[in-house]
């Protein structure tokens, strides 16, 4: 899996990459700020661009726009943003349209680095990977009918470890139970927010966005 790295820090950035490297990726570019970024996945075509939010000149949201402009401009790389602090507000800007193929994680994440390769690998296949601390911080909000209040503890146990990315094998896991019950859990999760079958839609990413967004 072919990986561009964008920090401003070279010390962070080379340990990272050093990390990557040593779990089986292949780091095809590095860049210090959002435009040697968006050059370097012009190039190389990577299959996950891995971004720090806030980049030279001003240190803001640089990395953010240009995650965003990576998503709307080559949908074919996934995109997975590195944060200082929770910020939930850029997460949501993030994910805006869809959470496939895009992630978020504190930088801390980083120095768990089967968790960290296991996160850069479900973008690099299309899926998502949210840091819980981000996902437990958007899910605080409240929202007026809010399909979510529908759910049994379990369903949103389930719910919240779709959102951070997990399959339903991590799932039954990290919760100990059976495949079959989380394959139930699932569909009822679907029913109660009234998203029916249709192959148009990723109704586990339609799921999960309804859950981030409340």
């Amino acid at each position: 899996m072919r990986i561009v790295l964008a920090d401003d820090s070279v010390l962070l950035r080379e340990g990272v990459a050093a990390l990557l490297t040593d779990a089986g990726f292949e780091v095809v570019g590095q860049a210090g700020d959002a435009d040697d970024l968006l050059l370097k996945v012009r190039s190389y075509s990577p299959d996950v661009a891995i971004v720090d939010i806030r980049m030279p000149p001003t240190h803001t949201d640089e990395g953010l726009r240009a995650a965003r402009e990576i998503r709307e401009r080559f949908p074919g790389t996934g995109v997975l943003v590195l944060s200082q602090y929770v910020e939930a507000d850029y997460a949501l800007d993030l994910l805006s349209e869809s959470a496939e193929g895009v992630g978020y994680l504190l930088k801390d994440r980083v120095a768990d680095v089967k968790e960290f390769a296991d996160a850069v690998r479900r973008v690099g296949e299309g899926g998502s990977a949210l840091d819980p601390a981000v996902v437990s911080q958007l899910v605080g909000r409240r929202r007026a009918d809010d399909p979510v209040e529908q759910l049994t503890p379990r369903e949103r146990e389930v719910l919240e470890l779709m959102a951070e990315g997990r399959s339903n094998q991590a799932i039954c896991e990290a919760l100990f139970i059976t495949q079959r019950a989380v394959e139930k859990h699932v569909t009822s999760i679907f029913s109660k927010l009234r998203l029916p079958a249709d192959a148009a839609d990723h109704r586990r990413v339609l799921a999960v966005l309804t859950y981030l967004r409340r």
